[in-house]
């Protein structure tokens, strides 16, 4: 949806989310925007709901409250699937076809150029695995794998869902300035993590527990707020001060 004197709906925004699995509160009434172009970090402890989140967000996770909006439209509306991309934690590639062969195939699916493989295989680091079979690869190679079919058709918003499990810390340096290049052109990228070093490379933040929100900002105002070294003593700080600070979306 678009507005004419607000501009465009941002990338994403939540109102009240709610999740809940087995009887148990997983997101607790989540609000949250994330403007376009911007690339922000979902930050946390393994199980605070981070990949809950990003399911809700791509329109795969069942709620039970509150809206979830994606570039204007309602979450997993049909016309979002060539302009979203997702990389799950797991790599959703198949094990039996070519590196080649899978991005050929998902990029059939998306309708995109057939010379999307090519280009998306240099992206991430994979150029001379073209003819691997999938299973036989690395499991940081599979994930590189997944990326790639999520790069396919250069989508609007990209949710990646810890891209960087695993990976050595030159390929990571490497995905990161991969990363930042695609939102310079224009594209939002979700990125969730629980390692608090790559903090740094965010525009902003979103600090998840226990399915709530700590803060939403940028990374030199989280720790100006906190007075902490590192993002890893903001977290701690807010964390110790019992209540969530202020939950802002950066301007």
């Amino acid at each position: 949806m678009m507005n004419s004197a607000a501009g465009p709906a941002p990338a994403i925004r939540t109102d009240g989310l709610t999740v809940v699995r087995g009887g148990r509160t997983v997101l607790h009434g989540l609000d949250l925007t994330v403007p376009r172009g911007s690339v922000t970090g979902l930050l946390g402890p393994s199980g605070c709901g981070k990949s809950t989140l990003l399911r809700a967000i791509v329109g795969v996770q069942r709620t039970a409250g509150g809206s979830v909006e994606v570039l204007g439209r309602p979450a997993g509306a049909a016309e979002l699937r060539e302009r979203v991309g997702y990389v799950t934690q797991a790599p959703s590639v198949y094990g039996d076809l070519t590196v080649a062969e899978n991005l050929a195939y998902f990029a059939a699916v998306l309708g995109a150029p057939r010379t999307d493989p090519a280009r998306v295989v240099e992206q991430v680091g994979l150029t001379g695995h073209e003819h691997d079979t999938a299973g036989r690869l690395s499991g940081g190679q599979r994930a590189r794998v997944s990326l790639a079919a999520a790069l396919l058709g250069t989508p609007e918003l990209l949710i990646l869902d810890e891209p960087t499990v695993g990976l050595d810390p030159v390929l990571r340096q490497d995905l990161w300035r991969l990363f930042r290049g695609l939102a310079d052109d224009g594209a939002t990228l979700l990125v969730s993590s629980h390692v608090m070093d790559e903090a740094t490379r965010c525009d902003s933040l979103l600090l998840m527990r226990e399915g709530r929100l700590l803060a939403h900002d940028t990374p030199a105002a989280l720790l100006a707020a906190t007075g902490a070294d590192d993002i890893d003593g903001a977290f701690l700080a807010l964390v110790a001060g019992g209540t969530p600070a202020p939950v802002e979306s950066p301007r």
